[in-house]
């Protein structure tokens, strides 16, 4: 068992810690109980450790500071604790508890095991299923929904998926016979002896898990629309399943459509549909050279490894959720592609690339398996990190969030370290760096900020280890924090050459508003009503400094002053309807600006307002917009003079 200063020393040492608990707890509260359930429940954790009597500040860096605060009564709240974790769980947690003194002050450590599967999911019995339930995500404890209990009962959970449920509407002939073909062209060429490929079309289907028998007939499912249906049965079934590609010039999204432009809408049965997608990717992509021993004629494949490509269109397609309306986008930057689905990870980010796959659409994924179109099961991410590794590129960046529920992928175009590399990190320190802060040091400049996860994806660092890494740029003066906790995400500090915008910027009172020009690529939470809850995204991170450049002299010195104090509910409101004011804001911007979490503006401001006809959405008709922007009421009118 860890002891009290070693949890305490690690805490102040990371800027995140998955398997640590802090609380500031002097009596029992449901808090308590639902870190020790998320701890037992999660996955490949391992379990956890709570440390109860601790309080914490910001230090003038913006690192947390975490203390000894002290437990009054440490015997009644051991007792009040092993009863609670007996009496109000679903299944009995038994942690080892241990008190400690630090400072004079007394400390009670609490670590749990994590359960196994027959067990879990372990919830509170009073509030009962799914709500009851916790998953550890990161370092902080999320309710669970209907798919995490199948995640979570894991090898107990049943073998069909959602994309198993039945499509009411959809017919036998809305299967598109070309499809069919191509499956059994791709099937023959990797296993001719296959042998469902002597089966009929319809035995086939059944086969595939394409079509259910109910009350004796069968039904075309979800997946087998998706992977066979005609296009046009596509549109009418599922209108917003659809891939969307499109290229942007330079390196931030770009919300002027006159200025990008939208190369490709696919609409076909995912058999037909990802082909396409990779080969419009590679098409665009640089091309190498390269000569195969014994060869005379040298081979252009692209930069970005095909498999990679593959890996990321197929992991988006068997990922995402097809409960949620919006489509796959393939976002094309001059130094990136993005790749982008609804519907968050079923697995934590830090366990990505770890042996194991939890599955939301397991037909899709077993067709497209024995198809060679995705990695077998868990090795995708893997394959991904290994071959771009090979290829000399930056590793590939997942980043996965819950409060927007949304997925992304990022593959970088360029080299990890060049020539202009070398020459960029000369301007910015004359003293040594090591490789592992040569790579976020470049990872910054290609993506704008970097957090920890991010870290850990292209570094292979732990999460103790990145946040040391991270923290050291900050206090050499090469990187600026923003955030705290699980927040927590750099910039650059020291003056650097940096992308030109690519949009107008807003225009101040009696010069025209104008449309911000924040590239932020926010996706809507449909727990909210689809006011825009923006993923956490650090390829599109701004400076302050660029954003306050933007507005009027007299609102960008309000807005300097007012950072790090206290404010009024009304104060706060008067100030963003006054940024938005100036033109349409995204919920990142309001969020830098403001020096506020998104959630607390989403909840407390934006909904509200947004209800009030207060404020205005840029995209009113569809909940989902992934980017989605706010304007005060009266405003829009000038934005779009």
């Amino acid at each position: 068992m860890r002891s009290a200063q070693d949890l305490l020393d690690e805490l102040n040492a990371s800027d995140e810690s998955p398997r640590i608990e802090a609380k500031r707890t002097r009596e029992l509260g449901k808090s308590v109980l639902e870190t020790l359930i998320a701890f037992a429940n999660e996955p490949g954790l391992g379990g956890g450790c709570l440390l109860l009597g601790v309080e914490w500040s910001n230090n003038a860096k913006g690192d947390t500071v975490y203390r000894p605060e002290g437990v009054p009564d440490p015997d009644k709240l051991q007792q009040d604790l092993a009863t609670q974790c007996v009496s109000m769980l679903s299944f009995p947690l038994r942690p080892e508890i241990a008190v400690e003194r630090i400072d004079g002050k007394t400390l009670v450590v609490v670590q749990v095991a994590e359960i196994d599967h027959g067990h879990k999911p372990v919830y509170l019995k009073a509030t009962g299923l799914p709500r009851g339930a916790f998953r550890r995500i990161g370092s902080t404890d999320q309710r669970c929904t209907d798919e995490d209990l199948w995640v979570l009962r894991g090898d107990t959970r049943p073998r069909t998926g959602p994309d198993q449920g039945i499509l009411t509407d959809a017919r036998r002939d809305d299967f598109d016979p070309a499809a069919l073909a191509e499956y059994r062209r791709a099937r023959a060429r990797l296993n001719p002896s296959a042998e469902e490929l002597s089966y009929s079309d319809d035995d086939l289907l059944e086969a595939l898990g394409a079509v259910r028998r109910v009350a004796g007939q069968p039904q075309p499912t979800l997946a087998g629309i998706l992977l066979f249906g005609k296009s046009m049965a596509l549109r009418r079934l599922l209108p917003m399943v659809k891939i969307d590609y499109i290229r942007v010039a330079g390196v931030e999204w770009m919300e002027d459509p006159h200025q990008r432009f939208q190369s490709i809408e696919i609409r076909k049965p995912l058999l037909l549909a990802l082909p396409l997608a990779e080969a419009s990717i590679i098409d665009e992509l640089p091309k190498g050279f390269h000569l195969p021993e014994g060869e005379l004629h040298s081979i252009q494949e692209p930069i970005v490894p095909r498999q990679v490509i593959r890996e990321a269109l197929a992991n988006a397609v068997m990922h995402r959720s097809y409960s949620l309306h919006s489509p796959i986008q393939i976002i094309r930057y001059s130094n990136r592609i993005e790749v982008r689905n609804v519907g968050h990870s079923l697995k934590p980010v830090a366990e990505l690339g770890i042996p194991g796959s939890r599955l939301r659409n397991p037909t899709l994924a077993a067709v497209l398996h024995d198809l060679n179109l995705a990695e077998a099961k868990g090795t995708g991410i893997r394959t991904m990190r290994r071959l771009a590794a090979e290829a000399g590129l930056t590793l590939p960046e997942f980043h996965s969030s819950r409060d927007s529920d949304e997925f992304r992928v990022t593959l970088f175009l360029h080299n990890l370290l060049t020539e202009d590399d070398h020459a960029w990190l000369r301007t910015l320190t004359t003293e040594a760096l090591d490789a592992d802060e040569v790579k976020v040091l470049i990872y910054v400049r290609a993506t704008g900020a970097v957090d920890n996860t991010a870290c850990r994806d292209f570094s292979g660092l732990d999460t103790l280890t990145a946040s040391r890494v991270l923290r050291r740029l900050r206090d050499r003066g090469l990187l600026e924090k923003h955030g705290a906790g699980n927040r927590t995400y750099y910039t650059l500090r020291a003056p650097a050459p940096m992308p030109p915008p690519l949009a107008k910027p807003a225009l101040g009172p009696g010069q025209g508003a104008g449309k911000a020009s924040m590239p932020a690529i926010e996706a809507c939470n449909p727990d909210m009503e689809g006011l825009g809850a923006g993923i956490e995204g650090f390829s599109a991170n701004l400076p302050l400094t660029r954003l306050l450049q933007r507005l009027p002299p007299q609102l960008a010195t309000q807005i300097t002053a007012q950072r790090g104090k206290r404010q009024s509910k009304d104060k706060l409101r008067a100030l963003l309807l006054q940024l938005c004011t100036q033109g349409f804001m995204t919920l990142h911007e309001l969020e830098v600006l403001l020096d506020k979490h998104r959630n607390y503006l989403m909840i407390d401001y934006i909904r509200p307002l947004v209800r009030a006809g207060q404020l205005k959405l840029r995209y009113p008709e569809s909940a989902k917009h992934p980017h989605q922007a706010y304007i005060t009421a009266g405003a829009e009118d000038r934005s779009n003079d």
